[in-house]
C-alpha cells in the first residue's frame, strides 16, 4: 500500500506535468520522443498504459514474426520486448551476422509497422537461458579479461559492441526521438545477482555501465532491471510474478514504475517435469500492478519459440517457454491468451482514472480492499476490488452495491461502479493442441552412417592430462574426443571370472560416451544443478593395448553467475579400479583430443555434405553415435510441423541443413517422461518435396519410430456458468461514461476459429454440471439432454459464435437440477 507521503508527492507530480502537458497540446505543440515522470511514460508528449511482451527474434523465423506480432498486438499488447544477442551478431571477432533471423533491424521495423513499440535489451549480457548469457566465446579468450565488471578489457569490448547496435539503430532511425519505434532500452541485465561478488569494482562497474549508456545520446530512457542503484536517470525496474507487491519502488520519486519480467510460467532445463502457471494468477499480478501506479508491464515470455541449433544454454531444453500465451509454435494458448487480452480491454477502459487520478486505499474487509483512482471534481473513476484470500470468496459492499469476488481476485470496476472483469473468472475461450501423425510422411526410408571411433592410433597424444572442453571446442561444437592408451600386462587382470575391472571417469560436466576398443561402454551425465558427475562401469580389458576413447559433451555454456569466464568442462580423472596391481590413474597418462565428429566436419547433414558419407539401409535398433537420413514430401496443410523421436535418445536433428536443436528423451524427468517429446519444424524450412531430414542419435536407437506431426489447436472450448460476468468487450468509455455496446449484457459462451476456419463439429456439450478441462470434459450429474442441439444451432458451420448461457434454452424439456447453479461447458473442433 503506498504510504500517505509517497501518495501526496506522486500526485503532486501529476498535477505539474498535467500542467506542462496540457499547455504543450493546446499551443499546438507536437512533443516528439520518449519521457518520463513518476506516473508513466510518457511518448511524444502523450501519457500510456504500456501492455508489453516479449518475442525474441532468433528464437523464431522471419516467416513467423508478423504472425506472432499481429498476435500480440490483437492480443492488446502495443509494446515488444527483445533482447539483442551479441554471440549470435558477432560469433567471431569482428564478423557480424544479422542475416536470417538475426535480422534485428527487420525484426524491428516490422514491430513499428503494426504500430507498436519496442523495448531494446541491448545487454550485452543478457541471461536468457541463451547460450554464455549471449556473450560471445572468443570474449573468455581476451587476455587479462574478467566478465561483467570494473575490468578495463571487458568494459573496451562491451561498449565497442553496444555503440554498434545503437549506431545500427540511429542509422536505421528506429527510436521513438527520430520517429522509430523503440521508446527504452536497456543496459546490463539483473546486475544484482553477483554485484556483491565483485564488491567495489562491482558497484563501480553498475555505475560506468549506465553513465556510458546515458552518454550515447538515444534519445530514449535507459532502464536497468532489478537494480536499485541505476545512476541518474536510468530508470530500475522490476522482474519476478508479483512486482505489484514486491517491488518497493524507483530509486527515485521521479521515475515510472516498470515491470521488465512477470514470468508467464517457467523455463526447463532437461531433467525438469512440466512447468505451469495460471492464467488467473497472471491476470491478478498484472491488474494488481496497475492498480499500484505501475506503468508497463512485459511478459517474459509472450512467445519463447524454439532455440535452434546450439543457442541454449547449460541444460535447457530446445523447447523455450512453451507455456506462454502464444506456444511454441506461435499459436493461442488459450485461455490464457484471451483472458490477458481481457485484462488489457479492461485497464485500457481505465486508462484515463489511472494516468490522471489521484490514487486511494479503502479496506473494505479483513482481506479486501478497493484501491481506487479519480480525478477531483469530476466523475472519472477507476476501482480494482481485490479479494485477498487464496481460499475463500467474499462480498464486497462498495459505494451502495455489492460486488461477489472469488479468491484471490480482482475485479476490475472502470467507473467505479460497473464490473467489467475479474481476474479469477474466465469468460474467453480455451482450447487443446493436437499433434496427428502425417499421412504423407508414413513410411520413412532410413539409410545409417556410424561415426568413426577414434584412438591414439588416429588421434595421437598431444597432451599430458585431458584438454579443459570449452577451451578445446571453443564453442563450435558440442563434441570432443579424448583418447588415451594403456598396455595391459596377463597378471594385471583379475583371475576370478566373476570380477572385471571398473573404469571411473570424474567429469565437470555435462555428458559423456565411454568407449574402450571400439566398443561403446556407456554414457553419464551431470543435471542444471549439478553439472559434474561420475561415470563408472566394469570394462572387460585384454593383454596388450587397450584404447579408451571418450567422447565429452556440452549441452549449452552456462549463461549465469559471477565469475563466468571461469566456469569449465570436460574430464578431469580417469581411473582404473580392481587391477591386480591396485588402482590405476590415467590422468597423466597422455591424452589426444579431436575437436567435433566427422559427420559435423563434412556437414552430412546438408544436401551436398551427404555425399561424402557412406549409407546403409537402417534395419531396427543401431549402434551408438550413428547418423541416420531420410527424404520426405510436406506434409498436408499450411501450419506448423514438429518431429517425435521415442526409440532415441539424445543428439540432434537438421532438416534441409538447418538444425532445430539438440533432443534428449533418455534423460527422464521425476515423472518417469522426457522433459520434451516434440520438436518444432518452422515450416518455412520445407520444400514441396525432397526434404532432407538428417539425425544424429548419441546413444542407439530406432529410427523406424520417428514421427512428423501437423500442429494445430483446432481443438476449441468454452465452460462458462450463469455467475460469471458478461464479456468485457460489451462495454466500451464514451464521454468519462462506462457504456453497453451489446443489446443484452449477459454471460455468454463465446468461440471463434483461428485462420478463418469453421467449427464443423460440437464434440461435447452440457449444460448443467459438467466437469473436466478442455479436451476432455465429463457430464456430471445433470445435463440438459438438448445441450448438443442448441449448441449446433448457434455454431455449427460458423467461424465464430456467441451461446447465450440462459436456462429458457436449455431447459425446455424440463428444469432438471433447479437449485443448482448451471455451467455451459462446450467442446468445438474446427477445420
Amino acid at each position: 500500500m503506498m504510504s500517505a507521503t509517497l501518495g501526496q508527492l506522486l500526485a503532486a507530480v501529476l498535477l505539474s506535468t498535467s500542467v506542462l502537458l496540457a499547455a504543450a497540446e493546446k499551443s499546438g505543440n507536437k512533443v516528439q520522443g520518449v519521457t518520463y515522470d513518476g506516473r508513466s511514460v510518457i511518448i511524444n508528449g502523450k501519457r500510456e498504459l504500456l501492455f508489453s511482451g516479449s518475442i525474441h527474434y532468433p528464437r523464431s523465423t522471419p516467416e513467423m514474426w508478423p504472425d506472432l506480432i499481429s498476435k500480440a498486438k490483437h492480443g492488446g499488447l502495443n509494446v515488444i520486448q527483445t533482447y539483442v544477442f551479441w554471440n549470435a551478431h558477432e560469433p567471431v571477432q569482428g564478423q557480424f551476422n544479422f542475416e536470417g533471423n538475426y535480422d534485428l533491424v527487420k525484426f524491428i521495423k516490422m514491430i513499428g509497422e503494426h504500430d507498436m513499440y519496442v523495448t531494446l535489451r541491448v545487454g550485452p549480457f543478457i541471461q536468457a537461458e541463451w547460450n554464455h548469457g549471449g556473450l560471445p566465446y572468443w570474449l573468455r579468450e581476451v587476455k587479462n579479461i574478467t566478465f561483467r565488471t570494473d575490468n578495463e578489457p571487458f568494459k573496451y569490448h562491451m561498449e565497442k559492441y553496444v555503440r554498434k547496435i545503437i549506431d545500427m539503430m540511429k542509422e536505421e532511425k528506429l527510436f521513438a526521438s527520430q520517429g522509430g519505434p523503440i521508446i527504452l532500452a536497456q543496459i546490463e541485465n539483473e546486475y544484482n545477482h553477483i554485484q556483491l561478488a565483485y564488491k567495489e569494482l562491482g558497484t563501480r562497474y553498475v555505475q560506468w555501465a549506465g553513465n556510458m549508456a546515458l552518454g550515447l545520446n538515444i534519445g530514449v530512457p535507459w532502464i536497468m532491471c532489478k537494480q536499485k542503484d541505476a545512476p541518474g536517470p536510468v530508470i530500475n525496474t522490476c522482474n519476478g510474478r508479483h512486482c505489484g507487491d514486491t517491488f518497493t519502488g524507483p530509486n527515485s520519486p521521479n521515475k515510472p514504475i516498470i515491470w521488465t519480467e512477470n514470468w508467464t510460467a517457467q523455463y526447463r532445463v532437461f531433467g525438469d517435469p512440466p512447468s505451469q502457471r495460471s492464467v488467473e494468477d497472471i491476470a491478478f499480478s498484472v491488474a494488481r500492478f496497475f492498480a499500484k501506479n505501475g506503468s508497463l508491464a512485459n511478459y517474459y515470455m509472450y512467445h519463447g519459440g524454439t532455440n535452434f541449433g546450439r543457442t541454449s544454454a547449460v541444460f535447457t531444453t530446445t523447447r523455450y517457454y512453451d507455456e506462454a500465451p502464444l506456444d511454441e509454435y506461435g499459436l493461442q494458448r488459450e485461455p490464457k491468451w484471451s483472458h490477458l487480452r481481457d485484462v488489457h480491454k479492461a485497464l485500457s477502459l481505465c486508462r484515463k482514472p489511472l494516468l490522471w487520478g489521484n490514487p486511494s486505499v479503502q479496506r473494505l474487509g479483513a482481506d479486501i480492499e478497493a484501491l481506487t483512482f479519480e480525478i477531483p471534481g469530476t466523475k472519472v473513476c477507476a476501482a480494482f476490488l481485490t479479494n485477498n484470500h487464496t481460499k475463500i470468496a467474499q462480498v464486497a459492499e462498495f459505494r451502495g452495491d455489492s460486488f461477489y469476488l472469488p479468491p484471490h481476485s480482482i475485479s476490475i470496476l472502470p467507473d467505479c461502479k460497473t464490473l467489467v472483469y475479474n481476474t479469477q473468472t474466465i469468460v474467453s475461450q480455451h482450447n487443446a493442441r493436437n499433434f496427428r501423425r502425417s499421412k504423407v510422411t508414413d513410411n520413412l526410408k532410413w539409410e545409417m552412417s556410424r561415426e568413426a571411433i577414434p584412438d591414439t592410433a588416429k588421434v595421437p597424444v598431444d597432451s599430458k592430462i585431458p584438454a579443459e572442453h570449452y577451451k578445446l571446442t571453443k564453442d563450435t561444437t558440442d563434441y570432443a574426443w579424448f583418447t588415451t592408451s594403456i598396455k595391459i600386462s596377463p597378471r594385471d587382470l583379475p583371475r576370478r571370472t566373476d570380477i572385471l575391472p571398473v573404469l571411473r571417469i570424474a567429469s565437470l560436466g555435462h555428458a559423456m560416451q565411454v568407449f574402450v576398443n571400439g566398443e561403446y561402454i556407456g554414457t553419464a551425465h551431470g543435471s542444471h544443478i549439478e553439472k559434474s558427475f561420475v561415470f563408472q562401469k566394469a570394462v572387460n580389458l585384454k593383454p596388450g593395448t587397450n584404447y579408451i576413447s571418450l567422447l565429452g559433451m556440452t549441452i549449452g555454456l552456462p549463461d549465469s553467475g559471477a565469475y563466468m569466464e571461469h566456469k569449465f568442462a570436460g574430464p578431469r580423472l580417469v581411473t582404473i579400479l580392481g587391477l591386480n596391481t591396485g588402482t590405476l590413474d590415467l590422468t597423466l597418462n597422455g591424452w589426444g583430443h579431436k575437436v567435433g565428429l566427422d559427420g559435423e566436419k563434412v556437414r552430412a547433414y546438408t544436401q551436398a555434405g551427404s555425399h561424402w558419407v557412406q549409407w546403409k539401409k537402417a534395419n531396427g535398433v543401431g549402434p551408438a553415435l550413428t547418423w541416420y537420413k531420410a527424404y520426405f514430401h510436406a506434409p498436408e496443410g499450411d501450419g506448423p510441423l514438429a518431429i517425435r523421436l521415442p526409440n532415441l535418445g539424445k543428439g540432434m536433428i537438421w532438416v534441409n541443413g538447418k538444425s532445430i536443436g539438440r533432443f534428449w528423451n533418455s534423460y527422464l524427468t521425476p515423472l518417469l517422461q522426457p522433459s520434451q517429446s516434440e520438436y518444432h519444424i518452422p515450416r518455412s524450412f520445407i520444400k514441396p518435396s525432397d526434404n532432407l531430414m538428417v539425425v544424429l542419435d548419441e546413444e542407439g536407437g530406432n529410427p523406424q519410430s520417428i514421427e512428423i506431426l501437423t500442429v494445430d489447436r483446432d481443438t476449441i472450448c468454452s465452460f462458462i456458468s450463469e455467475n460469471h460476468p458478461p464479456h468485457v468487450k460489451s462495454w466500451a468509455r464514451k464521454n468519462s461514461h462506462i457504456r453497453p455496446v451489446v443489446d443484452n449484457v449477459k454471460p455468454t459462451a463465446n468461440l471463434k476459429c483461428s485462420n478463418h476456419k469453421k467449427i464443423v463439429a460440437i464434440e461435447f456439450a452440457s449444460f448443467g454440471d459438467p466437469d473436466g478441462i478442455c479436451g476432455s470434459f465429463s457430464l456430471g450429474k445433470c445435463t440438459s439432454s438438448i445441450s448438443k442441439k442448441v449448441v449446433e444451432q448457434y455454431c455449427l458451420g460458423k467461424t465464430s459464435c456467441q451461446v447465450p448461457i440462459d436456462r429458457a434454452l436449455f431447459d425446455k424439456n424440463n428444469n432438471g437440477c433447479p437449485d443448482i447453479m448451471k455451467t455451459l461447458a462446450i467442446q468445438a473442433r474446427c477445420s
